[in-house]
C-alpha cells in the first residue's frame, strides 16, 4: 500500500496528467453536447435513428484521456532528469525504494486503475449532465449495465497503454498508435469490415461492452460479441500484455 500511495503521488505530480484529466473529463461532454444538438434537430424533424447512443460516442472517444494516463505513468520513469538533479532517471530511485519489481508494477498498475475509474466517473457525470441540459425531455435513459461497460473499457484501455509502454520504454509509439486508433479513424473498426479476426482486437471487442448499433438504427458498428464476451476478450489482451511486460521488466537491465 505504501508503494501504491507513492505511485498515486507521483502521477498527480506529473504536469501531463492534467491534460489527461482535461481530455477525459471535458471531451466526452463536449462531443455529447454536439451530438445531442444534432439529435434534437432530427427528433423535431422526426428522422432521429440513434438517440439511444447519444453520450456513449463521446465516452468512447474520451478514452484518450486514460491512454495518456497509462503511457505517462511508465514513460515518466525513463525521462532523463536535468543535470542539476544528477541526470539520472526516476526508475532507478523507484526500484531502490521498492525492491520487488513485481510489487512496483502492481502498485503502478493499481494507481492507474484507480485514477482511470475516478476519471471515467467524472466523465460520465459531465456527459449525462450535458445531454440532459440539451435534450431535456428527449434524453435517453443511461443504463447502468452499459455505464459499467464504459468504466471497464476505460480501465482496460489505460492498462493496455500501461503494459505496452512498459515493453517499449518509450511513450511516443504507444501514445501515437493508441490515440489514433481510439479516434474516429479506428483501424480495428475498419479491419472488422474485411475480416472477422478484427472483432477480437481489444478496442473493437471492448466497444461492445457499451456501444453498438443494430440494423434498425442505421448501423455503423455491427454486433458480434455480447457485452460480457467483449469484456472477456479485452481483459485477455490486458492480461497478456501485463504478463509480457512483467517478464520483460523483470529481466531488463534498468540502466540500459
Amino acid at each position: 500500500m505504501r508503494a501504491f500511495n507513492a505511485e498515486l503521488s507521483k502521477l498527480f505530480s506529473l504536469p501531463g496528467i492534467w491534460l489527461a484529466f482535461l481530455i477525459g473529463a471535458i471531451a466526452p461532454a463536449v462531443i455529447a453536447a454536439l451530438d445531442s444538438t444534432a439529435q434534437k434537430e432530427e427528433i423535431i424533424a422526426g428522422v432521429s435513428t440513434r438517440l439511444s447512443e447519444v453520450g456513449y460516442i463521446g465516452l468512447a472517444l474520451g478514452v484518450q484521456g486514460v491512454i495518456i494516463l497509462g503511457v505517462l505513468s511508465v514513460s515518466s520513469e525513463y525521462l532523463t532528469e536535468s543535470s542539476e538533479s544528477g541526470g539520472g532517471q526516476q526508475i532507478t530511485t523507484s526500484l531502490t525504494v521498492v525492491s520487488s519489481r513485481l510489487h512496483f508494477l502492481l502498485a503502478k498498475a493499481g494507481a492507474v486503475t484507480a485514477i482511470s475509474i475516478l476519471l471515467c466517473i467524472v466523465a460520465m457525470m459531465t456527459t449525462v449532465s450535458a445531454t440532459h441540459l440539451i435534450l431535456g425531455e428527449y434524453v435517453p435513459a443511461f443504463e447502468w449495465s452499459r455505464l459499467i461497460g464504459v468504466v471497464c473499457y476505460w480501465t482496460f484501455t489505460a492498462l493496455l497503454a500501461f503494459g505496452i509502454t512498459v515493453l517499449t520504454k518509450n511513450g511516443i509509439i504507444p501514445l501515437t498508435v493508441l490515440m489514433i486508433n481510439s479516434s474516429l479513424v479506428s483501424f480495428s473498426v475498419l479491419l472488422s469490415k474485411v475480416t472477422k479476426l478484427a472483432f477480437y482486437l481489444p478496442d473493437r471487442a471492448g466497444l461492445e461492452m457499451f456501444m453498438f448499433f443494430d440494423d434498425r438504427s442505421n448501423a455503423i458498428l455491427d454486433r458480434f460479441h455480447t457485452p460480457f464476451t467483449g469484456g472477456l476478450v479485452m481483459f485477455a489482451w490486458v492480461a497478456f500484455f501485463f504478463i509480457a511486460a512483467a517478464i520483460v521488466f523483470h529481466r531488463r537491465d534498468v540502466a540500459s
